[in-house]
């Protein structure tokens, strides 16, 4: 026969398991909501992939009254050909909530799809909410390459 007090000092480990389960999932949790925080208040250094000039596109790429989104560092650029076969590039975040906007052929404007807002070929907000225009770059043609830099202060 075994002595009652035995079986209350003896390892029960169901026991032990469910602790352990439950005590896993609580840490789990915890960091689970601590680590977005943890990177919102430290994020991760940003790179800079571009710097200030950055191949676009090759020259018989674009049709003439088309467009097409270029990486232009870390934020989208936005290359079109005009109908009369020049080029125009721009970026390609809206100034309003910083959408990604894209060339319309139909209306030969800038659209953004967010809040139906509309760009000229300049890059000039008008209509919608946008409240500033996209900023512009320069186009260069070399060889078969198309080149796109910012633009330069004066």
């Amino acid at each position: 026969m075994t002595d009652p007090k035995d079986r209350l000092t003896a390892p029960v480990p169901r026991r032990r398991f469910v602790e352990v389960l439950l005590g896993s999932g609580f840490l789990a949790t915890v960091v689970a909501f601590l680590y977005p925080v943890w990177q919102y208040l430290i994020p991760p250094k940003a790179s800079d992939l571009g710097g200030d000039s950055v191949v676009a596109g090759r020259v018989g790429e674009l049709k003439p009254n088309s467009g097409k989104i270029f990486r232009f560092g870390e934020r989208p650029g936005l290359l079109i050909r005009t109908a009369d076969g020049q080029y125009r590039a721009m970026s390609a975040t809206c100034t309003h909530l910083s959408c990604t906007v894209q060339y319309r052929d139909d209306l030969h404007e800038v659209w953004c799809a967010c809040h139906n807002g509309m760009y000229d070929l300049n890059g000039r907000n008008t209509s919608g909410p946008p409240p500033r225009p996209l900023e512009g770059f320069e186009v260069q043609v070399r060889g078969d390459e198309i080149f796109v830099r910012r633009r330069r202060e004066a």
